[in-house]
C-alpha cells in the first residue's frame, strides 16, 4: 500500500485501493546530453495541471470519474536511479494496477521497463520521440537517454532477452547512421510521423504494450521546453491522437512521458502542452 501525494494531478486523488492507474514521477536528468533541467518536470505538470480542466472534450470523458493515485515523486541520484523505479513499478504492477511515470528524462524509462518484461515476458515497446535512442553508449555510458531503447531490446544488463520485432517506433527524425542500421535489423521505426500506427495497435491488440513518450517529438515550436529539440516535428493534434489510439485500443501493463524541461519556456506552455497529454493518456487508459 502507497501513500497518497500531498500535491497532485488535478483529478488524480483516488484511494489507492481502489485505483486502476497509479502516477509517480522520477525527476532525473543525470545523463542529459545537451540542456538539462528535466528534473524539475513532475513537479512543475503537477502545479501547472491545475490550469487545465479534469473534464476533455475530445474524450467526453472526466478525471473526477476515472480512479487514479498519484505517489509522489520517487528521490533518485545516479547511484540508488534502478532500485528506486524499479521498487515503485513492481510494487504498483504486483497490486494489479498500472504504473505511469512522469520523468524526467528517458533514461529512466529503462528500469520501468525491465519490471514490465519480467512481469510480463511477452510485453511489447510503443515508442514516440524525435531521437531514436539506439546508441550502444553515449560518452562510455551504456546508459545515457540516447542509448534507453537499445538498452531495453538488448536486455542483457535488465537480465532478460528480448526478440527483435517487439518495439516499434514513430515520429523519429534523428540519431546516427547505426541506429537507423540498427532499426533497420531490429526495431519496427516509422521516421517523421504516425503511418502505421492503426496497423500496429491492431497487431498488439491483447497483447502487453509498454508506452514510452518523448515529448520532443512535437516540433519545438510547439513544445520548446525539452533539452534536446528536434525541429520537424508533430503537431499537438497529431500526438494527442496517436497517443489517445494506444492508450484507448492497447493492454497498456506501463507508460511514461519523459523529457519536459520546463526551465527552456518561461511562457509554460510547454508544460501545459505535457499536462493535456497526459490528462488525455489518463482517459483513454480510464
Amino acid at each position: 500500500m502507497l501513500n497518497k501525494n500531498v500535491h497532485t494531478f488535478i483529478g488524480c486523488d483516488a484511494e489507492y485501493d481502489k485505483a486502476k492507474i497509479v502516477l509517480f514521477g522520477a525527476g532525473y536528468d543525470a545523463t542529459t546530453s545537451f540542456r538539462p533541467g528535466a528534473r524539475f518536470a513532475p513537479s512543475a505538470i503537477r502545479n501547472e495541471s491545475f490550469g487545465i480542466e479534469t473534464y476533455s472534450p475530445y474524450q467526453d470523458k472526466d478525471l473526477l470519474d476515472c480512479k487514479v493515485f498519484d505517489s509522489g515523486d520517487l528521490e533518485l541520484s545516479h547511484v540508488n536511479l534502478f532500485g528506486e523505479i524499479c521498487g515503485r513499478v513492481k510494487t504498483v504492477t504486483d497490486d494489479g494496477k498500472i504504473p505511469f511515470m512522469i520523468g524526467g528524462e528517458h533514461s529512466v524509462t529503462f528500469p520501468a521497463f525491465v519490471c514490465a518484461v519480467h512481469a510480463y515476458p511477452d510485453v511489447n515497446i510503443i515508442h514516440f520521440d524525435a531521437h531514436a535512442d539506439l546508441r550502444r553508449q553515449y560518452l562510455d555510458d551504456p546508459f545515457s537517454h540516447a542509448c534507453v531503447i537499445r538498452r531495453c531490446h538488448e536486455g542483457d544488463i535488465g537480465g532478460y532477452e528480448f526478440g527483435d520485432g517487439r518495439i516499434f517506433q514513430f515520429g523519429i527524425r534523428s540519431g546516427e547512421r547505426e541506429e537507423f542500421l540498427y532499426a533497420e535489423k531490429h526495431t519496427h521505426m516509422q521516421k517523421f510521423n504516425f503511418d502505421g500506427l492503426e496497423e500496429v495497435v491492431k497487431k498488439l491488440r491483447g497483447k502487453p504494450v509498454y508506452f514510452t513518450i518523448d515529448l520532443d517529438v512535437l516540433d519545438p515550436s510547439i513544445f520548446p521546453g525539452t533539452g534536446t529539440p528536434e525541429a520537424g516535428g508533430v503537431t499537438f493534434e497529431e500526438l494527442r491522437k496517436a497517443a489517445t489510439l494506444v492508450c484507448s485500443s492497447c493492454n497498456i501493463v506501463g507508460c511514461d512521458v519523459v523529457e519536459l524541461a520546463p526551465n527552456y519556456d518561461p511562457s509554460g506552455v510547454s508544460t501545459a502542452v505535457a499536462c493535456k497529454i497526459i490528462r488525455e493518456m489518463l482517459l483513454a487508459m480510464s
